[in-house]
Protein backbone atom coordinates (compact mmCIF):
# COMPACT_ATOMS: atom_id res chain seq x y z
CA UNK A 1 0.00 0.00 0.00
CA UNK A 2 1.29 3.00 -1.12
CA UNK A 3 0.69 6.29 1.20
CA UNK A 4 0.64 9.72 0.02
CA UNK A 5 0.73 12.94 2.38
CA UNK A 6 -0.32 15.75 1.21
CA UNK A 7 -1.01 19.40 3.09
CA UNK A 8 -4.26 20.13 1.29
CA UNK A 9 -6.96 17.70 0.24
CA UNK A 10 -7.30 19.42 -2.76
CA UNK A 11 -6.40 22.68 -4.94
CA UNK A 12 -9.37 25.19 -3.75
CA UNK A 13 -7.89 25.08 -0.50
CA UNK A 14 -4.61 26.81 -0.53
CA UNK A 15 -6.08 29.03 -3.40
CA UNK A 16 -8.62 29.91 -0.84
CA UNK A 17 -5.49 30.55 2.30
CA UNK A 18 -3.59 32.97 0.02
CA UNK A 19 -7.39 34.58 -0.83
CA UNK A 20 -7.88 35.16 2.33
CA UNK A 21 -4.42 36.23 3.56
CA UNK A 22 -4.20 38.75 0.26
CA UNK A 23 -7.39 39.96 1.84
CA UNK A 24 -6.47 40.73 5.33
CA UNK A 25 -2.93 42.52 4.11
CA UNK A 26 -5.21 44.55 1.64
CA UNK A 27 -7.63 45.67 4.04
CA UNK A 28 -5.05 46.51 6.62
CA UNK A 29 -3.34 48.72 3.96
CA UNK A 30 -6.42 50.20 2.44
CA UNK A 31 -6.87 52.01 5.67
CA UNK A 32 -2.94 51.88 6.49
CA UNK A 33 -2.88 54.18 3.17
CA UNK A 34 -6.11 56.08 3.33
CA UNK A 35 -6.56 57.60 6.82
CA UNK A 36 -4.80 61.02 6.15
CA UNK A 37 -6.57 61.53 2.84
CA UNK A 38 -9.90 60.40 4.53
CA UNK A 39 -9.60 62.72 7.41
CA UNK A 40 -8.56 65.82 5.20
CA UNK A 41 -11.62 65.17 3.05
CA UNK A 42 -14.18 63.37 4.88
CA UNK A 43 -13.53 64.24 8.40
CA UNK A 44 -12.99 60.92 9.69
CA UNK A 45 -9.97 58.20 9.01
CA UNK A 46 -12.62 55.32 8.74
CA UNK A 47 -14.50 56.92 4.82
CA UNK A 48 -12.50 54.31 2.92
CA UNK A 49 -12.63 51.74 4.74
CA UNK A 50 -15.86 51.35 5.49
CA UNK A 51 -16.77 51.22 1.58
CA UNK A 52 -13.70 49.16 1.05
CA UNK A 53 -15.44 46.58 3.82
CA UNK A 54 -18.59 46.76 2.17
CA UNK A 55 -17.40 45.84 -0.95
CA UNK A 56 -15.43 43.16 0.35
CA UNK A 57 -18.70 41.72 1.93
CA UNK A 58 -20.54 42.03 -1.58
CA UNK A 59 -17.54 40.63 -3.00
CA UNK A 60 -17.72 37.56 -0.22
CA UNK A 61 -21.27 36.73 -0.68
CA UNK A 62 -20.97 37.26 -4.68
CA UNK A 63 -17.66 34.59 -4.26
CA UNK A 64 -19.87 32.30 -2.74
CA UNK A 65 -22.55 32.26 -5.02
CA UNK A 66 -20.56 31.66 -8.27
CA UNK A 67 -18.68 28.70 -6.66
CA UNK A 68 -22.01 27.33 -6.40
CA UNK A 69 -22.67 28.01 -9.83
CA UNK A 70 -22.04 25.35 -12.48
CA UNK A 71 -18.80 27.57 -14.18
CA UNK A 72 -20.63 25.88 -17.73
CA UNK A 73 -23.79 27.58 -17.45
CA UNK A 74 -21.93 31.27 -17.75
CA UNK A 75 -21.86 30.11 -21.68
CA UNK A 76 -25.93 29.71 -21.44
CA UNK A 77 -26.04 33.52 -20.01
CA UNK A 78 -23.72 35.18 -22.29
CA UNK A 79 -25.65 37.01 -24.90
CA UNK A 80 -27.71 38.43 -21.92
CA UNK A 81 -24.64 39.78 -19.65
CA UNK A 82 -23.02 41.04 -23.58
CA UNK A 83 -26.07 43.11 -24.32
CA UNK A 84 -25.74 44.69 -20.46
CA UNK A 85 -22.28 45.51 -20.66
CA UNK A 86 -22.51 47.02 -24.02
CA UNK A 87 -24.76 49.20 -23.08
CA UNK A 88 -23.20 50.01 -19.44
CA UNK A 89 -19.80 51.08 -21.35
CA UNK A 90 -22.25 53.38 -23.76
CA UNK A 91 -23.93 54.76 -20.80
CA UNK A 92 -20.69 55.60 -18.90
CA UNK A 93 -19.79 57.66 -22.01
CA UNK A 94 -22.72 59.60 -21.73
CA UNK A 95 -23.89 59.71 -18.67
CA UNK A 96 -20.91 58.41 -16.59
CA UNK A 97 -19.46 60.23 -13.32
CA UNK A 98 -16.75 62.68 -14.80
CA UNK A 99 -13.28 62.46 -12.38
CA UNK A 100 -10.02 63.79 -13.52
CA UNK A 101 -11.00 64.33 -16.58
CA UNK A 102 -12.09 60.73 -17.12
CA UNK A 103 -15.71 59.27 -17.56
CA UNK A 104 -15.65 55.39 -15.85
CA UNK A 105 -17.95 55.36 -13.12
CA UNK A 106 -21.28 54.77 -14.01
CA UNK A 107 -23.42 56.12 -10.20
CA UNK A 108 -26.62 54.21 -8.96
CA UNK A 109 -27.82 56.17 -5.81
CA UNK A 110 -24.68 56.21 -3.43
CA UNK A 111 -22.44 53.76 -5.16
CA UNK A 112 -20.51 54.34 -8.13
CA UNK A 113 -19.47 51.30 -10.22
CA UNK A 114 -16.75 50.45 -13.43
CA UNK A 115 -18.26 48.67 -16.03
CA UNK A 116 -14.84 48.20 -17.37
CA UNK A 117 -14.24 45.86 -14.61
CA UNK A 118 -16.53 43.48 -15.59
CA UNK A 119 -15.73 44.05 -19.00
CA UNK A 120 -12.52 42.22 -18.12
CA UNK A 121 -14.12 39.15 -16.46
CA UNK A 122 -16.88 38.72 -19.21
CA UNK A 123 -14.14 39.55 -22.16
CA UNK A 124 -12.04 36.45 -20.76
CA UNK A 125 -15.49 34.63 -20.45
CA UNK A 126 -16.50 34.94 -23.71
CA UNK A 127 -12.97 33.73 -25.32
CA UNK A 128 -12.87 30.23 -23.37
CA UNK A 129 -16.17 29.89 -25.40
CA UNK A 130 -15.11 30.26 -28.74
CA UNK A 131 -11.27 28.79 -27.90
CA UNK A 132 -13.28 26.05 -26.25
CA UNK A 133 -15.67 25.63 -29.29
CA UNK A 134 -12.79 25.51 -31.96
CA UNK A 135 -10.34 22.72 -29.93
CA UNK A 136 -13.73 20.41 -29.28
CA UNK A 137 -13.99 20.66 -33.20
CA UNK A 138 -11.04 20.42 -33.99
CA UNK A 139 -10.79 24.07 -35.60
CA UNK A 140 -7.74 25.79 -35.91
CA UNK A 141 -7.68 28.89 -33.21
CA UNK A 142 -8.53 31.82 -34.39
CA UNK A 143 -9.25 35.50 -33.33
CA UNK A 144 -11.36 36.35 -36.39
CA UNK A 145 -14.74 36.09 -35.32
CA UNK A 146 -17.95 37.88 -34.04
CA UNK A 147 -16.84 36.83 -30.32
CA UNK A 148 -13.22 38.63 -30.58
CA UNK A 149 -15.09 41.41 -32.58
CA UNK A 150 -17.39 42.44 -29.87
CA UNK A 151 -14.11 42.10 -27.30
CA UNK A 152 -12.86 44.70 -29.48
CA UNK A 153 -15.91 46.32 -29.33
CA UNK A 154 -15.99 46.26 -25.62
CA UNK A 155 -11.96 47.35 -25.53
CA UNK A 156 -12.84 50.26 -27.73
CA UNK A 157 -15.57 51.80 -25.57
CA UNK A 158 -13.35 51.58 -22.74
CA UNK A 159 -10.35 53.76 -24.79
CA UNK A 160 -12.82 56.08 -25.25
CA UNK A 161 -13.32 56.73 -21.44
CA UNK A 162 -10.36 57.04 -22.04
CA UNK A 163 -8.72 53.77 -20.38
CA UNK A 164 -6.23 52.47 -21.72
CA UNK A 165 -5.20 50.38 -19.28
CA UNK A 166 -7.90 48.47 -19.07
CA UNK A 167 -8.73 48.89 -22.40
CA UNK A 168 -5.33 46.64 -23.05
CA UNK A 169 -6.54 43.95 -20.40
CA UNK A 170 -9.95 43.42 -22.22
CA UNK A 171 -8.07 42.96 -25.26
CA UNK A 172 -5.34 41.40 -24.05
CA UNK A 173 -5.88 38.50 -21.88
CA UNK A 174 -7.97 37.33 -24.81
CA UNK A 175 -5.51 37.35 -27.33
CA UNK A 176 -3.06 35.83 -25.13
CA UNK A 177 -5.46 32.92 -24.21
CA UNK A 178 -5.77 32.18 -28.10
CA UNK A 179 -1.75 31.71 -27.81
CA UNK A 180 -1.84 29.24 -24.96
CA UNK A 181 -5.01 27.23 -26.69
CA UNK A 182 -2.64 26.78 -29.32
CA UNK A 183 -2.71 29.19 -31.91
CA UNK A 184 -0.46 28.48 -35.38
CA UNK A 185 2.92 30.62 -34.73
CA UNK A 186 2.54 32.35 -38.43
CA UNK A 187 -0.90 33.44 -37.04
CA UNK A 188 1.02 34.64 -33.66
CA UNK A 189 3.01 36.60 -35.41
CA UNK A 190 0.28 38.16 -37.56
CA UNK A 191 -1.33 38.85 -34.25
CA UNK A 192 1.47 40.66 -32.58
CA UNK A 193 2.41 42.92 -35.54
CA UNK A 194 -1.34 43.63 -35.48
CA UNK A 195 -1.20 44.82 -32.18
CA UNK A 196 1.48 46.43 -31.69
CA UNK A 197 1.03 48.63 -35.02
CA UNK A 198 -2.68 49.64 -32.64
CA UNK A 199 -0.82 50.26 -29.40
CA UNK A 200 2.17 52.79 -31.41
CA UNK A 201 -1.24 54.14 -32.95
CA UNK A 202 -3.50 54.70 -29.49
CA UNK A 203 -0.10 56.24 -27.96
CA UNK A 204 0.75 58.50 -30.42
CA UNK A 205 -2.87 59.10 -30.58
CA UNK A 206 -2.24 61.07 -26.90
CA UNK A 207 0.72 62.94 -26.48
CA UNK A 208 0.43 62.08 -22.83
CA UNK A 209 1.21 58.60 -23.19
CA UNK A 210 4.22 59.22 -25.25
CA UNK A 211 5.60 61.40 -22.22
CA UNK A 212 4.80 58.56 -19.97
CA UNK A 213 6.91 56.02 -21.91
CA UNK A 214 9.59 59.05 -22.34
CA UNK A 215 9.11 59.49 -18.35
CA UNK A 216 9.58 55.85 -17.43
CA UNK A 217 12.87 55.50 -19.13
CA UNK A 218 13.97 58.70 -16.88
CA UNK A 219 11.42 59.77 -14.55
CA UNK A 220 13.67 62.19 -12.77
CA UNK A 221 14.36 64.33 -16.01
CA UNK A 222 10.81 65.95 -14.94
CA UNK A 223 10.32 64.73 -11.46
CA UNK A 224 7.91 67.93 -10.70
CA UNK A 225 6.01 67.03 -13.69
CA UNK A 226 5.10 63.96 -15.23
CA UNK A 227 7.30 61.63 -13.43
CA UNK A 228 6.38 62.87 -10.06
CA UNK A 229 4.28 59.55 -9.40
CA UNK A 230 6.87 57.16 -10.83
CA UNK A 231 9.75 59.51 -8.40
CA UNK A 232 7.76 59.96 -5.24
CA UNK A 233 6.35 55.63 -5.89
CA UNK A 234 10.40 54.87 -5.71
CA UNK A 235 11.37 56.89 -3.20
CA UNK A 236 8.54 55.48 -1.44
CA UNK A 237 9.76 52.02 -2.26
CA UNK A 238 13.43 52.79 -0.89
CA UNK A 239 12.44 54.45 2.03
CA UNK A 240 11.32 51.26 3.70
CA UNK A 241 14.45 49.18 3.71
CA UNK A 242 14.49 46.04 4.83
CA UNK A 243 11.92 45.96 7.71
CA UNK A 244 9.78 48.72 7.08
CA UNK A 245 9.25 52.12 9.06
CA UNK A 246 6.41 49.75 10.39
CA UNK A 247 2.22 49.39 10.22
CA UNK A 248 0.52 52.85 9.72
CA UNK A 249 3.98 54.39 9.91
CA UNK A 250 4.65 55.17 6.38
CA UNK A 251 5.00 58.88 5.79
CA UNK A 252 4.33 59.27 1.69
CA UNK A 253 0.51 58.97 2.54
CA UNK A 254 0.81 62.56 3.81
CA UNK A 255 0.07 63.64 0.23
CA UNK A 256 3.35 63.45 -1.09
CA UNK A 257 2.30 60.39 -2.99
CA UNK A 258 -0.89 60.48 -5.09
CA UNK A 259 -3.34 57.58 -5.65
CA UNK A 260 -1.45 56.06 -2.44
CA UNK A 261 -4.62 53.76 -1.53
CA UNK A 262 -5.47 52.85 -5.09
CA UNK A 263 -3.13 52.34 -7.97
CA UNK A 264 0.05 53.11 -5.98
CA UNK A 265 -1.36 51.20 -2.76
CA UNK A 266 1.43 48.42 -3.46
CA UNK A 267 4.75 51.13 -2.31
CA UNK A 268 2.83 52.31 0.81
CA UNK A 269 2.52 48.37 1.47
CA UNK A 270 6.38 48.02 0.70
CA UNK A 271 7.27 51.39 2.79
CA UNK A 272 5.49 50.24 5.87
CA UNK A 273 6.49 46.15 5.70
CA UNK A 274 9.78 46.39 3.48
CA UNK A 275 11.47 44.57 0.92
CA UNK A 276 10.05 41.39 3.88
CA UNK A 277 6.73 42.19 2.97
CA UNK A 278 7.04 43.08 -0.43
CA UNK A 279 8.72 39.46 -0.87
CA UNK A 280 5.83 37.63 1.23
CA UNK A 281 3.38 39.01 -1.28
CA UNK A 282 5.47 37.96 -4.48
CA UNK A 283 5.56 34.18 -3.12
CA UNK A 284 1.62 34.42 -2.69
CA UNK A 285 1.01 35.33 -5.72
CA UNK A 286 3.79 33.10 -7.09
CA UNK A 287 1.88 29.83 -5.65
CA UNK A 288 -1.18 31.66 -6.63
CA UNK A 289 0.14 30.88 -10.09
CA UNK A 290 1.32 27.29 -9.39
CA UNK A 291 -2.44 26.29 -8.03
CA UNK A 292 -4.35 27.74 -11.00
CA UNK A 293 -2.31 25.87 -13.31
CA UNK A 294 -3.03 22.82 -11.44
CA UNK A 295 -6.92 23.39 -11.41
CA UNK A 296 -6.41 24.18 -15.47
CA UNK A 297 -4.67 21.10 -15.90
CA UNK A 298 -7.33 19.02 -13.83
CA UNK A 299 -10.89 20.75 -15.13
CA UNK A 300 -13.26 18.53 -16.71
CA UNK A 301 -13.71 19.86 -20.00
CA UNK A 302 -11.70 22.33 -22.34
CA UNK A 303 -14.26 25.39 -21.77
CA UNK A 304 -13.41 24.97 -17.99
CA UNK A 305 -9.14 24.72 -19.18
CA UNK A 306 -9.19 27.70 -20.97
CA UNK A 307 -11.15 29.62 -18.54
CA UNK A 308 -9.02 28.63 -15.48
CA UNK A 309 -5.54 29.76 -17.45
CA UNK A 310 -7.91 33.19 -18.54
CA UNK A 311 -8.95 33.74 -14.73
CA UNK A 312 -5.06 33.17 -13.88
CA UNK A 313 -3.92 35.67 -16.28
CA UNK A 314 -6.30 38.15 -15.47
CA UNK A 315 -5.75 38.50 -11.70
CA UNK A 316 -1.89 37.55 -11.59
CA UNK A 317 -1.11 39.78 -14.97
CA UNK A 318 -2.50 42.58 -12.62
CA UNK A 319 -0.54 41.80 -10.61
CA UNK A 320 2.65 42.24 -12.15
CA UNK A 321 1.25 44.96 -14.26
CA UNK A 322 0.92 46.92 -11.08
CA UNK A 323 4.11 45.85 -9.52
CA UNK A 324 6.18 46.62 -12.58
CA UNK A 325 4.06 49.80 -12.53
CA UNK A 326 4.96 51.09 -9.38
CA UNK A 327 8.82 49.92 -9.27
CA UNK A 328 8.93 52.54 -12.06
CA UNK A 329 9.57 49.50 -14.82
CA UNK A 330 6.11 49.99 -16.17
CA UNK A 331 4.36 53.60 -17.57
CA UNK A 332 1.65 54.96 -15.19
CA UNK A 333 -1.41 53.08 -15.93
CA UNK A 334 -4.39 52.35 -14.27
CA UNK A 335 -3.93 48.85 -13.35
CA UNK A 336 -5.28 47.85 -9.81
CA UNK A 337 -3.57 45.46 -7.53
CA UNK A 338 -5.62 42.67 -7.46
CA UNK A 339 -6.64 42.21 -3.27
CA UNK A 340 -4.88 45.15 -2.18
CA UNK A 341 -5.86 47.90 -3.63
CA UNK A 342 -8.80 50.39 -2.69
CA UNK A 343 -11.28 49.42 -5.71
CA UNK A 344 -14.84 48.11 -4.90
CA UNK A 345 -15.11 47.59 -8.70
CA UNK A 346 -12.04 45.60 -8.89
CA UNK A 347 -12.37 43.62 -5.95
CA UNK A 348 -16.25 42.46 -6.83
CA UNK A 349 -14.52 41.16 -10.12
CA UNK A 350 -11.71 39.65 -8.70
CA UNK A 351 -14.46 38.17 -5.59
CA UNK A 352 -16.36 36.55 -8.67
CA UNK A 353 -13.72 35.51 -10.96
CA UNK A 354 -12.27 33.38 -7.61
CA UNK A 355 -15.90 32.05 -6.84
CA UNK A 356 -15.89 30.56 -10.80
CA UNK A 357 -12.16 29.63 -10.49
CA UNK A 358 -12.81 27.37 -7.53
CA UNK A 359 -16.48 25.98 -9.06
CA UNK A 360 -13.72 24.71 -12.11
CA UNK A 361 -11.91 23.12 -9.61
CA UNK A 362 -14.75 21.62 -7.90
CA UNK A 363 -15.83 20.26 -11.03
CA UNK A 364 -12.17 19.24 -11.89
CA UNK A 365 -10.59 15.70 -11.90
CA UNK A 366 -9.50 14.76 -8.47
CA UNK A 367 -6.63 13.66 -7.46
CA UNK A 368 -5.40 10.25 -5.84
CA UNK A 369 -6.74 10.05 -2.64
CA UNK A 370 -4.17 10.19 0.48
CA UNK A 371 -4.79 6.49 1.17
CA UNK A 372 -4.30 4.38 -2.15
CA UNK A 373 -3.42 1.08 -3.64
CA UNK A 374 -1.12 2.22 -6.69
CA UNK A 375 -3.41 1.84 -9.48
CA UNK A 376 -2.09 -0.87 -12.07
CA UNK A 377 -0.42 0.44 -15.89
CA UNK A 378 -3.38 -0.57 -17.16
CA UNK A 379 -5.87 1.30 -14.95
CA UNK A 380 -3.44 4.51 -15.19
CA UNK A 381 -3.46 4.51 -19.21
CA UNK A 382 -7.30 4.45 -19.20
CA UNK A 383 -7.79 7.31 -17.11
CA UNK A 384 -5.36 9.08 -19.14
CA UNK A 385 -7.47 8.27 -22.12
CA UNK A 386 -10.93 9.37 -20.69
CA UNK A 387 -9.39 12.73 -19.60
CA UNK A 388 -9.79 15.71 -22.19
CA UNK A 389 -6.52 16.38 -24.05
CA UNK A 390 -4.64 18.92 -22.06
CA UNK A 391 -4.22 22.38 -24.58
CA UNK A 392 -3.28 24.46 -22.60
CA UNK A 393 -0.08 23.38 -19.80
CA UNK A 394 2.17 21.17 -21.44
Amino acid sequence: MRIRKTLWSNDAEPIIVIMVILLVLGTINVFSSSFVLSTIDYETPYHFLIRHTIWLGIGLIAFLVCRRINYRRWRNWMPMLLMVMLVSLAAVLVVGNSVNGAKRWLGVGAIAFQPAEFAKLLSLMLAAAVLASQIKRGKEISVVNLQYGIIAVMAGLTELEPDLGTAAIICGVPLIMSVVAGMNVMKIVRMGAVVLAGVVGLIFLQPYRLNRIKIMLDPWSDAQGIGYQTVQSLSTIGSGGFWGMGLGDGVSKYEYLPEAHTDFAFAIFCQEHGYVGALMVFLLFALMIFFCVRIANRAEDEFGQILATGIMLLILGQALANMAMVGGMFAVVGVPLPFISYGGSSLLVTMIAMGILLNICDHGHKPQPKFASKQSDSEEKKDKEERPSLHLVK
